[in-house]
């Protein structure tokens, strides 16, 4: 019985600690970014490139058939052919996803940049504010120690 107490008691600390607590708000940040970034690849990005290349450009529907399924006659879009039990190489559902991730590896660099930007200013403000500590002169210095040797 104290073996299992002493186990919760460790596990409590552990998922307590605030290293465990930062990971899962990060995680969870993450992932809600992560959609932020899926849509805006999905409904801008991916609008813009099909308007510069004159004409409809959906990535997700650029494949090719490796082995088509038997006896199909549906739609040749990615999702009919799989639930049909095509072999695809899904070449541009990759392209969206390798598109999404540039643009996420951007969008955290920018993010990283601003926020060491922002502490070198706020680094650079403080140091202004706190005036540094006013410098001895050497003679003053030596007076002093003659002045405590006198003393004694």
């Amino acid at each position: 019985m104290s073996t299992t107490r002493g186990f919760l008691a460790e596990f409590r600390e552990f998922a307590v600690k605030g290293n465990m607590i930062d990971l899962a708000v990060g995680v969870i940040i993450g992932a809600a970014f992560g959609k932020i970034i899926d849509s805006l690849v999905r409904d801008v990005v991916m609008p813009i490139i099909s308007f510069i290349l004159g004409g409809q450009v959906d990535f997700t529907n650029l494949f090719w058939v490796l082995k088509e399924p038997e006896n199909y006659t549906g739609p040749r879009t990615y999702d009919a052919m799989v639930e049909a039990g095509g072999n695809l190489l899904a070449w541009g559902n990759f392209i969206t996803i390798l598109i999404n991730f540039i643009l996420l590896a951007l969008v955290v660099f920018l993010m990283v940049k601003a926020v060491n930007r922002a502490r070198t200013s706020f680094e650079r403000d403080k140091a202004v504010a706190e005036p540094a500590p006013e410098v001895t002169p050497d003679d003053i210095l030596l007076l002093r120690e003659i002045r405590d040797l006198l003393k004694r």
